[in-house]
């Protein structure tokens, strides 16, 4: 990649917008136009967008199969990827295939049908993520729910669209104390 390249893809370009195209699957995104902003987008030569940010909200999708490879196909630096919008969709679950975007920064998961708390475990691995949204999912009625994330996501300075405070983060260590028990160390009887 030529620093040029580099230099020429940013958050400050707008996003690729796929929002309110009643997208069932991910390769739909290959046939359909994405929806255009104010500014316009901006295209390396081989006519891949330089954004570093795809809204795919309001959509049908259920699963992101084939997601990094359409990625790949539409961004001429996917790797760059800071902000995916998949709210609003029917997401089950989160996809450890958002995992593999070490840059991203914002996601928004919100008004999906993410079942188990659990799932937000997977986006631990992402030490750029600073933004997050869940509200409007099933784990938001789990008791905990936002102490959860935030112990499972320390880096997260805004959540559901509320910044986190240190009061925030003293609440969740408390309830991490008290609701997660430490995992028990196994020690083998001959080692005795």
């Amino acid at each position: 990649m030529s620093r040029q390249d580099y230099m020429n893809t940013s958050v400050q370009e707008p996003p690729l917008d796929y929002s309110f195209r009643s997208i069932h699957v991910i390769q739909d995104l290959l046939s359909e136009e994405p929806r255009t902003g104010l500014r316009p987008l901006r295209h390396s030569k081989s006519g891949k967008s330089l954004t570093q940010s795809l809204w795919l909200n309001n959509n049908v999708l259920n699963d992101l199969r084939d997601f990094s490879h359409v990625v790949s196909l539409l961004l001429e630096h996917p790797e760059n990827l800071a902000w995916i919008d998949l709210s609003f969709n029917d997401l089950t679950s989160i996809d450890p295939v958002l995992t593999t975007f070490f840059n991203l920064s914002v996601l928004y998961l919100h008004g999906n049908s993410i079942q188990r708390l659990g799932e937000v475990n997977k986006l631990a691995v992402l030490p750029r993520l600073r933004s997050l949204t869940l509200h409007g999912n099933p784990i938001e009625e789990e008791k905990g729910y936002r102490q959860y994330v935030l112990c499972t996501l320390p880096r997260i300075t805004t959540f559901d669209f509320s910044g986190v405070t240190k009061a925030d983060r003293t609440t969740a260590e408390v309830w991490k104390r008290m609701n997660i028990k430490p995992k028990k160390v196994r020690i083998k009887q001959n080692a005795l």
